[in-house]
């Protein structure tokens, strides 16, 4: 389809993808990407599968940023484009469950082995000739997910995030076969099959959606995450505090969903491969209504600030979403990035004695100063800090 070229060709990256491609046989653009295309929909993302070595196209495109031999596969980046090359394949699995072994294979066959009908497309970047799966075109018409084979959800078990994911992206649903072997693979647990950095890994592509409450509740419909509650009115309110460029919106949905609190969450998060620093955050955010109400109850902006001093941001944007939105929204737009014209230094000079004193007289001074009773002349800050009565 020539008209599919040229969409691609639009794109900066399509078009440089075609001028290292000129001429190339045996080169396709893969999976989401020519569905996207097929939708009018901008691709994410842009998967090529060449039949036969990849080292020359990679070459071509830019740096490799990361390689996999033993799957054939290379990221390539050059500039803000990055392209997913694989060589096309064949997959079995020894067990369910298992990475899979892989060995050289015709496009049609790496087309057999992916998730979804409507991932299972090629468009070949010399001819323009689309090569798919049955039903691929029909599925994409009418909204629906297939999976291609009745062992595919036993074989990967992954791919029960991914369709959660297309669906919720897509506004799909699922083909009635598809949800049956889906309920029947969660129900005998073959998400127990695979390491839990790896489900860890498909709910952070879960909370990078566009959508990610929805991708969440299609997870929670599929039972693929009881231990999930997703509150989208939640966690609107709580992005809608976060500070533009500041925290992070992955963990603001996911604290707004969790179902579980301490030690629970913690152990299940920490099976799921997230960080310590991850975890802190989720855990100050768990704390939510106790921050709310404390907040609501400050008759000062002092007291306002030895509520929220300290928290991420994501704990106190969630806090405002917890009925506390005024006053977080003070702190976080104000009161926060009030500070003084003095320091230790100045209380040194002064002939204050090192030590924990002229903490508590910095602090005492910001105290006032949050509470207006100073202003920023530094001699007016230096009295009162060497005047507070600590």
């Amino acid at each position: 389809m020539d008209d599919l070229l040229e969409r691609l060709g639009e794109l900066d990256c399509g078009r440089r993808l075609l001028a290292a491609t000129a001429g190339a046989g045996g080169v396709h653009l893969v999976g989401g990407a020519v569905r996207d295309l097929l939708l009018g929909r901008r691709p994410r993302e842009l998967d090529v599968v060449v039949e036969g070595d990849i080292g020359p196209l990679a070459a071509a495109l830019g740096d490799v940023a990361a390689s996999h031999e033993r799957f054939g596969t290379a990221t390539v980046r050059d500039g803000d484009c990055r392209w997913d090359l694989a060589a096309s394949r064949a997959e079995e699995y020894a067990r369910p469950g298992a990475l899979p072994s892989v060995r050289p294979a015709p496009i049609e066959a790496d087309l057999r082995r992916r998730d979804v009908s409507v991932n299972a497309i090629a468009l070949d970047l010399r001819t323009g000739v689309l090569r798919m799966v049955e039903h691929a075109l029909a599925d994409l018409d009418t909204g629906v997910l297939r999976v291609l084979h009745e062992a595919s959800f036993y074989d990967d078990p992954t791919r029960l995030w991914r369709i959660a994911r297309y669906a919720a992206r897509l506004n799909f649903e699922l083909e009635p076969h598809t949800a049956q072997l889906a309920a029947e693979a969660v129900a005998a647990g073959v998400a127990e099959r695979v390491s839990g950095a790896r489900i860890g890994n498909e709910l952070r592509l879960a909370l990078a959606e566009p959508d990610a409450p929805a991708a969440l509740e299609r997870a929670v419909t599929l039972g693929l995450a009881p231990w999930l509650q997703p509150d989208r009115e939640r966690a609107a309110t709580a992005l809608g505090l976060l500070p533009a460029w500041e925290g992070r919106a992955d963990l603001v949905v996911l604290a707004a969903a969790l179902a579980e609190s301490g030690d629970d969450a913690d152990q299940r998060l920490a099976g799921l491969d997230f960080t310590a620093t991850e975890r802190a955050v989720l855990r100050a955010a768990a704390d939510a209504p106790g921050t709310a109400a404390a907040a609501l109850a400050a008759e000062r902006p002092s007291q306002l600030a030895r509520v929220l001093r300290g928290l991420p941001v994501e704990a106190v944007a969630l806090a405002g979403a917890a009925r506390a939105a005024e006053p977080v929204r003070r702190w976080l737009d104000e009161l926060r990035h009030v500070g003084l014209a003095i320091d230790g230094d100045d209380l040194l000079a002064a002939g204050i004695e090192r030590g924990p004193e002229i903490g508590r007289r910095l602090a005492a001074t910001l105290d006032r100063r949050l509470d207006g009773e100073l202003g920023d002349d530094h001699a007016a800050q230096l009295e009162a800090a060497l005047s507070a009565p600590v």
